[in-house]
């Protein structure tokens, strides 16, 4: 594989040209080892592998070279489920996730949350979905395009 400055390492060719043909407006899911990436993918998004990498490294390096939209909200997350914050589960993931988004875009990024239904329903309507290798529960997460203003 060739080499070009300035692109992340754990950028794939393949998650590069993802990166690089998504327009204004369109989500990409960085999704973890326990996101259903096969049958998501099966109702459109172009399924990228990411395997044996983690989320938040992923998230870091996508956004060096992905701008994130601010007329919207840019950042979703998957929920945690109700059964589940009833057990006391936690997602420490999230303020990882957090911490990289405002080192990147600032700290007035809004970040919603939806239920993984929604979630998935959401993801079948990405652009891509990366499979990561991330263990943390709740490590799902969805991005959408923004622009990059002249300056």
């Amino acid at each position: 594989m060739g080499r070009l400055k300035g692109i992340p390492t754990i950028i794939s060719p393949e998650l590069l040209h993802v990166l690089s043909s998504m327009g204004h407006g369109d989500e990409i899911v960085i999704a973890d080892a326990n996101f259903p990436t096969a049958s998501v993918c099966r109702a459109g998004p172009r399924e990228v592998r990411a395997d044996g990498h983690g989320g938040a490294q992923l998230l870091q390096a996508i956004l060096k070279l992905m701008p994130l939209d601010h007329h919207e909200t840019p950042v979703t997350l998957m929920a945690i489920e109700p059964q589940d914050a009833a057990r006391g589960v936690k997602a420490p993931i999230w303020d990882v996730y957090s911490s990289i988004v405002a080192q990147s875009e600032g700290d007035t990024v809004v970040f919603d949350k939806i239920d993984r239904f929604s979630f998935y329903e959401r993801a079948k309507r990405a652009y891509a979905v990366v499979q990561t290798g991330e263990v943390a529960l709740y490590g799902n997460i969805i991005l959408k395009m923004g622009v990059i203003e002249e300056k």
